[in-house]
């Protein structure tokens, strides 16, 4: 019988050294696990008590640009009860209540008119002002235009009113995301740009419950108009008291308009003021990087018209326009304007109390735009924008299929309703003012977010006014349905345009992924 020879390289194979050698590689492989684990919670952990720490020191100072967005909801919300009591023959407090419809519709949209014109007003002036000096100029306008609409002795006046307050409007909705980009962290900057769209919300609700408080009162239209103008002093001293942009004080620098050596250190010294102890032992290292971007690429000359619409500034004009086109094609206008139709088709008899139904809509749009808020610097932006256009595709096919086969089935179109407004608040609303703020690069930002802005408000005023002579050529389920489609194509520009910016700063986005 032939005797095995053992071999001292070999290893001895037994059921005991297996099982030994078995549980060590498990306690191994667990204590590995384990610590990877322990290393992200603390990971997470880490990152939220940055984040908390740049919102305690650093939100308080965004509180005040974030006010130019909480007039233009105020605007929205207040107009809806101003209207009701302009027209009425014994609570106008005029003589001239006997409006048209033609007329009305000044009233209701002279806003918007002027905000097209304040968007491409800033056009020309935002560069020149810079973005602390555009605001303060939005606020005063915001101002003038909300005492003479509140105090109009005419008809006219009253239309100078709203023009004005649309030009405040069109200035802040331009300027207000532009400075939040250009002064926050990267951690933290989607929460605070987005933070303007919740502010947004907060004004609308506010717009309606001011009306309902005053749509009963003799002259309550002038009070509710009146009640703007102590936030536009707010927003004024607000915005003196604040710095200028960093950003934009360097760019005035590499453009030869003043000089280096004076500016680096008023620059230092606004990001220091501007991000409190948490930026203050790397703010000259953070100046110094900006300095280096704006140095490349031809940074030290001001950009043409034309070199707008050309390269990576193209790229930036397709996203940043793209986005805000979708927003307002996707239906927004017309499925918020006629919410209550919408209700009051499916039956439900609380729908004829309009002011109601808003009230419970701005609830739904706050605790959606405060979800997005929260997700956004965590989660990042394409999945936001695609989830919520998701839900505003399903929302929009399901509205249509209410008015063409389930027209017994009211609830269908109080779900699609609420579908539509969660899932736009969670994706179009917030994440396209965040994104154009983003993309543009430095040299072109001022002009290339006028344009954008001024396509938003036109698409807005085109969707408002061909909702109606729509609906009654092709009926409301093949118009939503219309609508449904060019959802769905806004998610294709997403997956195949759209980028993720989360985390990194501005120049970085600009370096790497235009």
């Amino acid at each position: 019988m032939t005797s095995r020879i053992s071999d001292p390289e070999q290893p001895q194979i037994s059921f005991f050294s297996s099982t030994q050698r078995l549980t060590k590689m498990t306690q191994e492989s667990l204590l590995s696990t384990g610590i990877a684990q322990i290393r992200a919670s603390h990971s997470v952990q880490r990152f939220s008590r940055e984040c908390m720490h740049y919102l305690t020191d650093v939100g308080f100072r965004f509180f005040f640009p974030a006010l130019g967005g909480l007039l233009y909801g105020y605007d929205i919300g207040g107009t809806s009860g101003a209207t009701i009591s302009l027209e009425s023959a014994t609570l106008s407090g005029t003589t001239w209540y006997n409006l048209n419809s033609l007329e009305i519709g000044l009233v209701v949209s002279g806003s918007l008119y002027g905000a097209l014109i304040g968007s491409s007003l800033a056009f020309t002036v935002a560069d020149y002002l810079g973005r602390r000096r555009e605001l303060i100029f939005s606020s005063i306008v915001y101002f003038v235009g909300s005492l003479l609409t509140a105090m109009a002795p005419n008809f006219p006046v009253m239309v100078i009113g709203r023009l004005l307050f649309g030009i405040g409007i069109g200035l802040a909705m331009h300027a207000a995301p532009m400075y939040i980009a250009e002064t926050s962290p990267s951690q933290i900057r989607g929460t605070l740009i987005s933070l303007k769209e919740f502010f947004i919300v907060i004004g609308m609700l506010c717009g309606y419950i001011s009306s309902s408080l005053f749509v009963d009162i003799v002259a309550g239209w002038r009070y509710i108009y009146a009640i703007g103008a102590p936030v536009c002093l707010v927003m004024g001293i607000g915005m003196w008291w604040l710095p200028p942009s960093p950003r934009w004080l360097l760019l005035c620098t590499v453009q030869g308009t003043v000089n280096i050596s004076d500016v680096r250190t008023t620059a230092i010294s606004c990001l220091c003021r501007l991000r409190g102890q948490a930026i203050d032992d790397t703010a000259s290292e953070e100046i110094d990087a900006i300095l280096h971007e704006l140095s490349l690429d031809d940074q030290h000359k001001q950009a043409t018209f034309y070199e707008i619409f050309q390269g990576k500034c193209l790229k930036a004009l397709i996203i940043g326009v793209g986005l805000l086109f979708f927003q307002q094609v996707t239906g927004q206008p017309s499925v918020l304007y006629y919410a209550a139709k919408i209700l009051q088709s499916a039956g439900f008899s609380a729908a004829s109390d309009a002011t109601r139904v808003s009230v419970l809509l701005g609830i739904l749009k706050l605790l959606a735009t405060g979800v997005a808020i929260l997700a956004v610097d965590r989660l990042g932006r394409r999945p936001l924008l695609i989830g919520g256009v998701s839900g505003i595709a399903f929302s929009l096919f399901l509205l249509s299929l209410y008015y063409t086969i389930l027209k017994d089935l009211p609830v269908v179109a109080v779900i699609a309703l609420l579908l539509y407004v969660g899932s736009y608040q969670l994706s179009f609303g917030p994440i396209g003012w965040l994104m154009i703020s983003e993309i543009f690069p430095l040299r072109i930002r001022g002009r290339g977010l006028s344009i954008a802005v001024l396509a938003n408000f036109a698409t807005n005023a085109l969707v408002t006014f061909a909702f109606s002579p729509l609906q009654e050529l092709v009926g409301a389920g093949i118009l939503f349905a219309g609508f449904g489609v060019i959802a769905l194509l806004s998610l294709v520009f997403i997956f195949l345009l759209v980028p993720e910016t989360k985390g990194l700063t501005l120049e970085e986005i600009e370096a790497k992924i235009l």
